[in-house]
């Protein structure tokens, strides 16, 4: 990075080296990001072993399932905001609005993603299935939520909550019991990604706040949106906890819990109102670390019993 260049370009240039097609839709949906969530959908598998039996066909339609809804959504997301990429200098050199690659292309990716979606859901259950446009519609109508309410960092957040929940039902083919654990799982995720999706749009308050886009940040302000940022995650340390209670976790599960409230801390001191400098690092880094520390305690103590 040269000195005085602006950090949020050198986060949007996070993607794979090289030419081809492929390459060009794994970056047009920043395949390598599905780290963020996919291991909390992984901990929705390993909870669900504790009342049901698992397969590694199970986890494979898991992560098919997954990876296939997300890239449906971001597609469509980058389909639907590329006028507003054009516009902003920080996503400009996306694919779409760089010309890159064409609305049709990223279009028929979407549709591809979308029936590998529902192939996955019907390889798991028939629950799975009948969920599954719900799920999708879902994902798919964030995209348009920015323009109309400041809460589309929620919208995102229960979208990605969708993962370990769903993925618990894939393997049990039922709501857990007690009904309140997945509840409490759900509420983790929502609030853990709607934190930091908040921290994501920080960068963009000036821009928003021009083009008619909704925000956190550019409704409250800097300040402000850290604390809504920071009060949202210490919900997630508490509804963990819950959905350890529920699932009858063990000590190993509290220490991930304990780790990850301790990542949340140190990531949140990254940021400040008035220094975005070091966003890349808190947004990429500290988040995916995040996820796949916690599942690997929650792996650890299902080990163990």
């Amino acid at each position: 990075m040269t000195p005085g260049k602006d950090a949020t370009a050198v986060r949007e240039g996070q993607t794979l080296r090289g030419q081809g097609m492929l390459l060009r839709h794994a970056n047009l949906v920043r395949l390598p990001h599905t780290i963020f969530a996919l291991p909390f959908a992984l901990v929705g598998v390993v909870l669900a072993s504790y009342v049901a039996p698992i397969t590694l066909s199970d986890v494979v339609w898991v992560v098919v399932a997954f990876t296939t809804a997300r890239f449906a959504a971001m597609g469509f997301n980058r389909i639907v905001d590329r006028e507003i990429d054009a516009r902003n200098p920080r996503t400009k050199s996306r694919e779409i609005p760089s010309g890159a690659m064409s609305v049709r292309e990223a279009g028929v990716g979407v549709t591809i993603a979308s029936v590998m979606f529902f192939i996955a859901a019907w390889q798991l259950n028939t629950l799975c299935l009948t969920l599954a446009p719900v799920a999708l519609g879902w994902v798919l109508s964030y995209s348009y939520t920015k323009r109309f309410t400041r809460w589309s960092h929620l919208v995102l957040g229960v979208g990605l909550s969708i993962a370990p929940v769903g993925a618990y039902i894939a393997i049990t083919g039922r709501w857990s019991d007690p009904w309140w654990m997945l509840i409490a799982l759900a509420i983790a995720v929502a609030t853990w990604v709607g934190g930091f999706d908040i921290l994501y749009a920080l960068q963009d308050v000036s821009f928003d706040r021009e083009n008619g886009l909704y925000s956190v940040p550019s409704t409250f302000g800097e300040a402000n949106a850290l604390g809504i940022a920071r009060a949202l995650h210490l919900a997630t340390v508490a509804s963990l906890a819950v959905a350890g209670i529920g699932a009858g976790a063990g000590v190993v599960y509290y220490v991930g819990v304990a780790v990850a409230a301790l990542l949340l801390l140190y990531e949140h001191s990254l940021v400040k109102a008035d220094d975005f400098s070091r966003l890349d690092a808190a947004f990429f880094t500290m988040n995916g670390v995040i996820s796949i520390v916690f599942l690997g305690f929650v792996l650890t103590e299902r080990l163990l019993r």
